[in-house]
């Protein structure tokens, strides 16, 4: 505990600034500043102990990035003295409390509270690092501040834009589970029911022992298996810490990992999730349908990008340990040329041979900007360098799809989208 002055008693010491100039004396002037010492003691220990206030804190858990969520500060007065306290709630900026703070009278035996409200404006884990109680005396001119034990943790979870497009897409999965055919017969297909042929389907579709019982031409269909092991693998290392308009790649990616999360549990399918840079430091194992959304949401809200690059070697023995034979891999890493030489394309070829792979890569959309801006010599050499770095990433795809990938790449804006497109296509093409 300690003591200190309020901007009062600055103008409590020029009061009897009239008495030295009447009688200017060295000892006039020490007598004057011992009364004033004493007055700001006298005041100071007239308040009541901070430390007889008890502080108990109600805040929230977990609010989702943008919103605003509330909690309170209770504090009990066990004094028979009325206590005028000021506190301060030390959160960090990004967690977005309205006012540090606050002077709160609180009477004698009795209970106040103190409501805060976060709006928090960066994904992770927010804290205060410290809460202040101060104890002011009956003039105003000296406090004693204490540290209350009531620690606050609040964790800021992805905002999850992309969940507007589930719909949609969920529309375009029953579709395929139900009415539109299937027309090759790839492994991860069940047997669905027969139908009259149509033009357009595969003639290797005909079932020519029910068209012989039938007497009309009729063909199978195929709706996907339910079941199926999908596991998302995303790179924080440092390329995922560039920024893309308001977010990090980071971000984005988070953002695709989690609307596939949302169309894969509805079509019956188990979703794994694996965060990985130089080694695999969070993951989501296990998890039911229905809570593996939320257990991902929970679990990446801790993470950032690592200044560190990504140990491909190391990461396809996790994924071969965690995705058996047939499983649909998802990495979420950027296709660029410095990506490759770090280890990605052998990588990516050997998990290809075993199984469907999709690398999901979200695009930098400043660079289709600078290539279409060509109004000076300035412009004109910026857009060549952005159509040179265009080209280089789509090269990129091409040589990963050469090996058995298929590559998405696509701005922040539509790279949600597209990543559950091609989930998609997949399902539809009998692969998944």
């Amino acid at each position: 505990m300690r003591i200190s002055l309020t901007p009062r008693a600055a103008l409590a010491a020029l009061i009897p600034l009239p008495v030295v100039v009447l009688w200017p004396s060295w000892w006039m002037l020490l007598t004057l500043f011992v009364l004033w010492a004493l007055v700001i003691l006298a005041d100071a220990f007239a308040a009541p102990a901070p430390t007889a206030i008890r502080v108990r804190r109600e805040a929230p858990i977990q609010v989702r990035l943008g919103n605003e969520v509330t909690g309170r500060l209770l504090l009990t007065n066990t004094t028979a003295r009325a206590a005028h306290l000021e506190v301060r709630d030390a959160w960090n900026p990004t967690a977005g409390l309205a006012a540090q703070r606050t002077t709160i009278r609180v009477p004698a035996h009795e209970r106040r509270a103190i409501s805060q409200h976060f709006t928090p404006t960066r994904r992770g884990e927010h804290s205060s690092r410290a809460l202040l109680v101060a104890s002011c005396g009956p003039l105003g001119l000296a406090r004693r501040t204490t540290r209350a034990d009531a620690p606050g943790r609040l964790l800021a979870l992805h905002p999850f834009g992309a969940r507007r497009h589930l719909p949609s897409r969920v529309q375009r999965l029953r579709e395929i589970e139900g009415l539109a055919a299937i027309h090759q017969r790839g492994q991860g297909t069940e047997f669905d029911s027969l139908r009259d042929f149509v033009d357009g389907d595969d003639v290797r579709s005909i079932d020519w022992r029910a068209t012989a019982r039938r007497r009309s031409v009729v063909v199978r269909t195929w709706r996907p298996e339910r079941d199926r092991h999908v596991l998302i693998v995303v790179d924080t290392s440092r390329t995922s810490a560039s920024r893309l308009g308001d977010a990090t790649r980071l971000d984005s990616a988070f953002d695709a990992a989690l609307l596939l999360t949302a169309l894969a549990g509805q079509a019956g399918d188990r979703v794994d999730l694996l965060c990985i840079d130089r080694i695999p430091h969070v993951s989501v194992l296990g998890s039911t349908r229905t809570k593996v959304l939320h257990d991902m949401v929970t679990a990446t809200a801790a993470v950032h990008p690592a200044l560190v690059e990504t140990d491909w070697d190391r990461a396809a023995g996790v994924i071969a340990d965690r995705a058996r034979r047939g499983s649909l891999v998802v990495l979420v890493t950027p296709v660029d040329a410095s990506v490759v030489h770090t280890g990605l394309l052998p990588v990516a070829a050997r998990l290809a041979k075993d199984r469907p792979l999709v690398v999901a890569s979200v695009a930098d959309p400043a660079l289709e900007e600078l290539a279409a801006d060509r109004s000076d010599v300035e412009d004109v050499y910026r857009a060549a360098a952005a159509e040179k770095a265009r080209a280089e990433r789509a090269g990129v795809s091409r040589t990963l799809e050469r090996v058995g990938a298929h590559v998405v790449d696509a701005p922040p804006d539509s790279a949600p989208q597209a990543l559950a497109d091609a989930y998609l296509a997949l399902k539809a093409a009998g692969r998944l």
